[in-house]
């Protein structure tokens, strides 16, 4: 089964679970052929390893404090705070709090 996603033009909302903080996963909002949107969830203590995307993403953390780390700095994130990484830099995510994060990553190779 296939995993719902949104249609072009339908509105999402991305507004902070706050006390609704409950059993909410990351969720891929929408991908098409040369973007995807999803919103990452980061329960206080989550680590995400290490990684690199294979193109340029934005970070814009939503809620709560996440640590991003990337060429070697670890930089703390809050609500309304947004970075930028170029294709394939190095990066890492811990929760500090329980929060979300808004990733949109584009798609390399697609016109």
């Amino acid at each position: 089964m296939s995993i719902p996603h949104a249609s072009p033009g339908e509105l999402i909302d991305v507004r902070p679970f706050g006390a609704n903080w409950g059993d909410h996963r990351t969720t891929t909002l929408f991908k098409s052929e040369q973007l995807e949107v999803l919103r990452l969830v980061l329960p206080a203590g989550k680590v995400i390893a290490e990684h690199q995307a294979p193109g340029e993403i934005t970070v814009q953390c939503l809620e709560g404090r996440i640590a991003f780390s990337v060429a070697g700095e670890r930089r703390e994130m809050v609500a309304g705070q947004l970075l930028y990484l170029t294709a394939g830099q190095p990066h890492a995510l811990e929760g500090l709090e329980d929060g979300s994060v808004l990733v949109t990553l584009a798609i390399p190779g697609k016109r």
